[in-house]
């Protein structure tokens, strides 16, 4: 009840970005919904129609990634000062938070059921004469459970990855690592040092908001790792070929490994890059204006710089795709480019909520600075700034990546 009470006095753009993970639940949903259809219509390509179910797992990504992010942003949630008197303490906001996201997701998965059983013309008249009875299988009667468990995918995934990442941490251990608890759990002073910041709604920010500058190396190597996979592929005769969706050729099944372990490695060096960014914007006797735009890179990089890796890693496959698409290929069609828009305006959307996620951290030092009497002009150019630096890094970087890993599609 209290979840329902939060999702109604929302503010509208709150209300939009929950509209957004509906959507992308329902898009995804569908084409859950399609894979069964198909399913029901060859009984005798169950090896094709298990393909097609492990590609949804790329958009159910997308849908979780973002529907996570929204529940990151949500200021219905979000803990602050004397809620815990009242019974709304850390674990209480993240099981609201959950049931939020459960609520967003399971609504587009009802929409995503009544559109299948719309287009089945199980609701009314078979609609498009009947022009999409490939995979909605029409002449079939539809399993319930097996179709209700498909649903149920995005909802219980979402929910649960904003539980697990939204729980409250252990006080104790929180304080261990800020150096104000000693071994044997003596409080001590504490340190401005070691102290973590507070956020712009009061409650302190855990040391897990930090950059972390060790997934930096981890994400280099793993992305060196899948295009040296990629490559190897290329010059084995004796690889198993791989079906892909879309116009592209098949490829060994070892091209798929490489692309996850280079996706992989670019969401792990994102936020290690914009770190990087905001180091070397402050390099070479800077300035007030590079100063600015640099710190706030350094301190955006765990905000920013994951969703930014997995927007680079998402462009170069469709720059790949769009190297390799031939129009002339019957397996594109529209549920190939159904899951190719989920995936692509799912990572987009969540760049953009982390976007205003660090807008909003960054709200009080940009009123402090506004109170010293800073010109709002070179606040909003210190923005532009960094927007360039990111930019300036990370387009090369997507063009480099994607080369290299079409190459293999190419021979």
């Amino acid at each position: 009840m209290l979840a329902l009470r939060l999702t109604r006095s929302a503010h509208p753009a709150v209300q939009l970005r929950r509209l957004l993970v509906a959507a992308a639940s329902a898009a995804t949903g569908f084409l859950l919904l399609s894979t069964l259809g198909h399913a029901l219509t060859h009984p005798e390509a169950a090896p094709g129609s298990l393909l097609r179910l492990a590609w949804c797992t790329v958009p159910l990504a997308a849908t979780v990634h973002l529907a996570l992010a929204v529940a990151r942003t949500d200021p219905g949630t979000r803990p602050r000062p004397g809620l815990a008197a009242i019974g709304l303490g850390p674990a209480r906001l993240m099981a609201v938070s959950a049931t939020t996201t459960a609520l967003a997701t399971l609504l587009g998965s009802t929409l995503a059921l009544l559109l299948f059983l719309h287009l089945r013309g199980d609701l009314t008249g078979m609609p498009f004469d009947g022009a999409a009875t490939d995979f909605l299988a029409a002449d079939h009667p539809l399993p319930i459970p097996a179709a209700l468990t498909l649903l149920s995918l995005a909802p219980a995934t979402a929910s649960t990855a904003v539980a697990l990442t939204l729980r409250p941490r252990d006080t104790l251990v929180a304080r261990k690592a800020a150096g104000q608890v000693d071994a044997g759990g003596t409080p001590q002073a504490p340190d401005s040092a070691t102290h973590p910041p507070a956020t712009t709604d009061g409650t302190e920010q855990t040391p897990d908001h930090l950059p972390n500058p060790t997934a930096l190396p981890w994400g280099a190597a793993l992305l060196a790792s899948g295009l040296a996979v990629e490559g190897y592929a290329s010059r084995t005769s004796t690889a198993t070929d791989l079906p892909l969706p879309t116009g592209l050729p098949t490829a060994p099944s070892a091209v798929l490994l490489g692309w996850t372990l280079t996706a992989i490695g670019l969401a792990l060096a994102g936020p290690g890059l914009t770190h990087l960014c905001g180091r070397l914007l402050q390099t070479a006797r800077p300035g007030a204006l590079r100063l600015l735009a640099g710190r706030g890179l350094m301190q955006e990089a765990s905000r920013i710089g994951r969703p930014l890796g997995v927007v680079c890693a998402v462009a170069s496959g469709a720059y790949t795709v769009a190297a390799l698409y031939d129009p002339a290929d019957p397996s594109s069609g529209p549920l190939t480019t159904l899951g190719a828009a989920v995936v692509a305006c799912s990572t987009l959307a969540t760049l953009c909520t982390a976007a205003v996620e660090a807008r909003q951290a960054r709200a009080d030092t940009t009123a402090a600075l506004l109170r010293l009497g800073a010109p709002s002009k070179t606040l909003r150019t210190a923005a532009a700034l960094r927007t360039g630096a990111l930019l300036a890094l990370f387009v090369p970087l997507t063009v480099m990546v994607a080369e290299l890993a079409s190459l293999p599609l190419a021979r």
